[in-house]
């Protein structure tokens, strides 16, 4: 099908508008799907100023030096037209003075305007200084509370949202935050103080000329509230999209060696290219609505010029009252009037993105704390003895399988158990039985939904969630190392766990010989991720670092030679069989040569406990244990396909 010129306009203009309506639409959503809130600027505006409460003297004070400023900036437009009405071009009862005269008032007026000229000089670097100091004092403190916000939020909220929307929130999102602060607030205030002073000099002056300069402002008003929604919707959608490209480029640099060893460089630079293309979509919407501010001002003001130039000059050609100083002043009004009515655009633009970015990080300090401590917890007291029990317990990680139904998928189903103190009990299953589950349960990671997991007889809901967990080491399948040092990922930067201690715990769990060949022994630097070391020196590190923390009380294992050599877990399971003695020890294992000297091993199946016994009586019942068993040691087979 063939299409004409004219067509082929029609279409391609059809597609922009369809385009910036789905931007539109796009801006009025965040990344979930859910409604932005309809929250006025001036309640998140309210809600930014509770930061400035701590600095209320401060503020006050930089507001005071702003009001100063903005009265004495239109004194020179006036001093201008006395320089002219009296000693350039005198009119009245200036007629009669002398040239020598008229000199000396010139001479007046000029260190009259140089004065003011340093005072106004101090008193910008003043307000600008001290209300850029209280802007970097506000973002601390909001990056600050977002931090704590993020570490308060249960591994639930973690499973669903990117890293690098966390990641656009307390960087672009907290920077826009502080652009306006130092950059749109000191503006704005500084605008709309000098505005305000100069109508009071231009009505002062001349009342009629002052009129004359305001007729215009109306229509003004009514183009910048149309271009003030549309500029909204277009940072909306710009910020959301924002947001995309950053989950989309932190999740591909994780990822890259799968990225590169499945040849996906092709097809993963296709999507970003389109996601780079929307986000350039969104910027074009932007500027095409911002595009308009400003020359829509500029025209506004040169209207006010000219209503001024006619109805002065034909004033002073009629014999009126206006003088060529008050005209030639009121000139100069006129621009300085409008002047900041431009600027205004650029604030706008600067005020526009920082309530998008407020709204994306109340957001998040608003997200509901599911795992969160009761009003008035119990602290323990001497430690722990080591007891774990699960009472009837059903967890399911996500409350329901889509938007029309109500049924958990459960992960647990009526599980109950028991953990003396210091007992070893290893739980086997197929991926999904709900092992893992468990582990993060009795850390408290998540909250069931149904039933109770209790410590030394009390709900793990009555404990501190820090103190809890203070008392329970978890060593990792896939141990995280940060960067910094090797002493620095055992000790978590605790200042309290002195170098000794932590050679100690190396050679208990017998990481020491490693570490000691190191270049630089236990201060050897650690790169992301711990690049560089194998998952086995990960995985001693990660048993330093919790024998090193709980030294002698809970220790839950979680598949922790699941990824090691034969050597390497030989040295893992001489540690195990030390650090098992006289502790509660949950170990999560797949392999079970790792586990046959426990004291006792609790089969999982669809979320269930089907079996409990040592090894070999398990082996005797010739239950799902056996089956098991045999797929690993004795050729080949398959349980049931429904695991």
């Amino acid at each position: 099908m063939s299409y004409s010129v004219e067509e082929a306009k029609r279409e391609a203009k059809r597609l922009r508008r369809q385009r910036a309506k789905a931007l539109r639409f796009e801006g009025q959503f965040d990344e979930d799907g859910e409604a932005f809130k309809k929250a006025f600027d001036i309640d998140i505006t309210k809600r930014l100023l509770v930061y400035l409460r701590p600095y209320a003297r401060y503020v006050w004070l930089a507001v005071g030096l702003l009001l100063i400023y903005s009265a004495l900036v239109p004194i020179f437009p006036y001093l201008m037209q006395l320089s002219i009405d009296r000693y350039i071009n005198p009119v009245g009862p200036y007629l009669g003075l002398t040239p020598e005269e008229r000199f000396d008032g010139l001479w007046v007026i000029v260190l009259i305007y140089l004065g003011i000229r340093l005072i106004n000089f101090i008193l910008r670097y003043s307000y600008t200084y001290l209300i850029s100091w209280l802007g970097q004092k506000l973002i601390y403190d909001i990056r600050k509370e977002l931090f704590a916000k993020i570490q308060r939020l249960h591994l639930g909220f973690f499973d669903r949202t990117p890293v690098g929307r966390l990641m656009t929130r307390v960087t672009s999102d907290v920077d826009a935050i502080q652009t306006m602060m130092t950059d749109g607030i000191v503006g704005l205030i500084a605008d709309i103080g000098l505005m305000v002073g100069l109508l009071v000099y231009m009505f002062i002056i001349d009342w009629q000329l002052a009129l004359v300069t305001l007729a215009v402002m109306p229509p003004l008003f009514i183009t910048l509230n149309f271009l003030r929604a549309r500029i909204r919707d277009a940072y909306r959608a710009v910020r959301l999209r924002v947001s995309k490209s950053n989950t989309y480029l932190q999740e591909n640099l994780s990822g890259m060696k799968t990225v590169q060893l499945f040849n996906r460089e092709a097809k993963n630079q296709q999507h970003f290219d389109q996601i780079n293309l929307g986000l350039l979509d969104a910027y074009i919407e932007q500027i095409r609505w911002f595009s308009l501010f400003f020359p829509a001002v500029q025209f506004t003001g040169a209207i006010a010029t000219a209503l001024i130039l006619f109805y002065g000059a034909s004033q002073i050609l009629g014999g009126g009252t206006v003088t060529v100083g008050v005209l030639t002043s009121f000139m100069f009004y006129a621009g300085m009037f409008f002047r900041p009515l431009q600027d205004l655009s650029e604030k706008y633009n600067i005020m526009q993105a920082a309530m998008a970015s407020s709204e994306r990080i109340f957001g998040l300090l608003d997200t509901p704390e599911k795992v969160a401590d009761k009003p008035a917890p119990i602290s323990f007291k001497g430690g722990l003895r080591g007891e774990v029990s699960f009472d009837r317990v059903w967890f399911a990680y996500q409350e329901g399988s889509g938007a029309a139904s109500t049924t958990p998928e459960w992960v647990l189903r009526e599980v109950s158990f028991t953990v003396a103190p210091g007992e070893s009990v290893a739980f086997v299953g197929h991926t999904g039985a709900g092992k893992t589950t468990i582990i993060s349960l009795i850390s408290r990671f998540y909250d069931v939904q149904q039933g109770a997991i209790k410590i030394d007889g009390r709900d793990v809901r009555d404990y501190p969630q820090q103190e809890l967990r203070r008392h329970i080491g978890i060593v990792l399948q896939d141990p995280f190392l940060f960067s910094g040092t090797v002493l620095s990922n055992i000790t978590l930067n605790n200042p309290d766990i002195v170098l000794e201690r932590v050679i100690e715990a190396a050679k208990f769990v017998n990481a020491h010989d490693f570490i000691a060949r190191l270049p630089q022994g236990y201060h050897t630097p650690v790169l992301e991720r711990g690049a560089g070391f194998s998952t086995g020196q990960k995985q001693l590190l990660a048993f330093a670092r919790a024998l090193v923390q709980n030294p002698d009380i809970l220790l839950v294992l979680d598949e922790a030679t699941a990824n090691v050599d034969t050597e390497t877990e030989e040295l893992i399971q001489d540690a195990l069989k030390k650090l098992l003695q006289g502790r509660t020890s949950i170990i999560i294992a797949h392999r079970l040569s790792t586990i046959q000297d426990v004291n006792r091993i609790m089969v999982m199946r669809k979320g269930r406990l089907i079996e409990s016994g040592n090894h070999f009586e398990l082996l005797k019942q010739d239950g799902y244990y056996r089956k098991l068993y045999e797929l690993q040691y004795q050729g080949p087979g398959q349980v049931a396909a429904d695991d």
